[in-house]
């Protein structure tokens, strides 16, 4: 499995928010790699109220969170977000994060689709009964290494259901991330010998949103990574080069996703 990127992919105006908090990234022990991408850790201490932004990728997370002024910490379950998912982070904090692989949630929670989680936060515990508060307190409260050992002894304790469909599901994501060719649903079911209705049925299964949604999302990440990094982007040779019909199609859905168009975007985020 490939080691974590370094890439900001997904954040909206991340050197805004890389200059509030420390952020980083760790692999997890070796044989979780198969299902989960990477441990994500955030920390801050702010002297006034930030809100951050994401347009979250196809994938499940389990998060152990701290935010000091406000209570003990807390673990939760968040599926798949449709929208914009917004972060108010105030005073001094931690989040210390499990991002599954697209696809590689379902063998930890067979009883229910992915599809059950989407758009859904809720409290760890009613996934994983093992997710206490003691837990989350013992997961966020020590040194980078300490909480990566924390989380690795918590998902190795974890049952874990053997599903050969989750790999095909995540093998068959990291392919639509991947290749820009993959524009069209029904060509990408026959180029991997399955009927349309099977590859939506297995997406909505171990993934929790359809291929489209999947093509679409990866679409507005680059053209966000790209609004955030140059001043020169040719949108009219972008939108053709990611499947849109014209460019006007592109602007109405980044749009739509991220709340402004990408000149808009360009122009307010904080210079890397």
């Amino acid at each position: 499995m490939e080691a974590p990127r370094h890439d900001t992919r997904g954040i909206v105006d991340p050197s805004g928010l890389l200059r509030r908090v420390r952020f980083r990234r760790h692999e997890p022990a070796e044989p979780l790699r198969r299902y989960v991408e990477w441990y994500w850790l955030i920390d801050w201490d702010l002297p006034e109220p930030y809100a951050s932004h994401v347009v979250p990728h196809p994938a499940v997370n389990l998060t152990f969170q701290w935010d000091e002024d406000e209570g003990p910490p807390y673990a939760e379950v968040t599926g798949v977000a449709l929208g914009m998912y917004t972060r108010k982070l105030t005073g001094r904090g931690r989040v210390c994060g499990v991002k599954f692989r697209p696809g590689g949630f379902r063998p930890y929670a067979p009883d229910a689709p992915v599809s059950h989680w989407t758009g859904r936060a809720l409290p760890a515990g009613e996934v994983f009964p093992g997710a206490t508060a003691d837990t989350a307190r013992t997961i966020v409260t020590g040194a980078d290494d300490a909480r990566v050992a924390a989380l690795d002894a918590f998902l190795l304790a974890l049952p874990r259901t053997p599903d050969p469909q989750a790999d095909l599901a995540i093998g068959l994501v990291r392919r639509i991330r991947a290749d820009r060719t993959v524009l069209r649903v029904g060509d990408f079911a026959q180029a991997q010998g399955l009927s349309v209705r099977a590859l939506q049925r297995l997406f909505s299964t171990h993934v929790g949103v359809s291929p489209k949604w999947c093509i679409l999302r990866y679409r507005i990440h680059e053209a966000l990574e790209l609004a955030g990094t140059r001043t020169d982007v040719d949108w009219a040779a972008l939108a053709a080069d990611l499947g849109y019909a014209d460019q006007a199609h592109l602007i109405r859905d980044f749009t739509a996703t991220v709340g402004v168009p990408p000149t808009a975007y360009a122009q307010g985020t904080e210079p890397r």
